[in-house]
């Protein structure tokens, strides 16, 4: 059983800087892709970053590429979100997730509880 939980959203301004962090625990393995999705009210989940266990690889969609930065921690198995430059548009609870392989596959194991990030303008 794996459980990840999201920290770090807020209510902020246009134009501010948030970071979010996903810490995991519980019956968690190595070598595995994290990745960050968000929801809007009345819209439908939307991937946001995700980056692979090496950390070599990245995928942003064009939303959110120049100003949204994954990293992770591995030593605290824990993966963040960087998010500079934020829009209103980017309002949403942000998800942290876990995927089954090594490389991003788009179709994450396990979710978060998520994470509310309200960007006023």
């Amino acid at each position: 059983q794996v459980q990840l939980v999201e920290s770090g959203g807020g209510l902020v301004q246009a134009g501010d800087s948030l970071r979010l962090s996903c810490s995991a625990s519980g019956r968690t393995s190595s070598g595995l892709s994290m990745g960050w999705f968000r929801q809007a009210p009345g819209k439908e989940r939307e991937f946001v970053a995700a980056i692979s266990w090496t950390g070599a690889n990245t995928l942003y969609p064009d939303s959110v590429k120049g100003r949204f930065t994954i990293s992770r921690a591995y030593a605290k198995n824990t993966v963040y979100l960087q998010m500079d430059s934020l829009k209103p548009e980017d309002t949403a609870v942000y998800y942290c997730a876990m995927d089954r392989t090594s490389t991003w596959s788009g179709i994450p194991a396990y979710w978060g509880q998520g994470t509310q990030v309200t960007v006023s303008s």
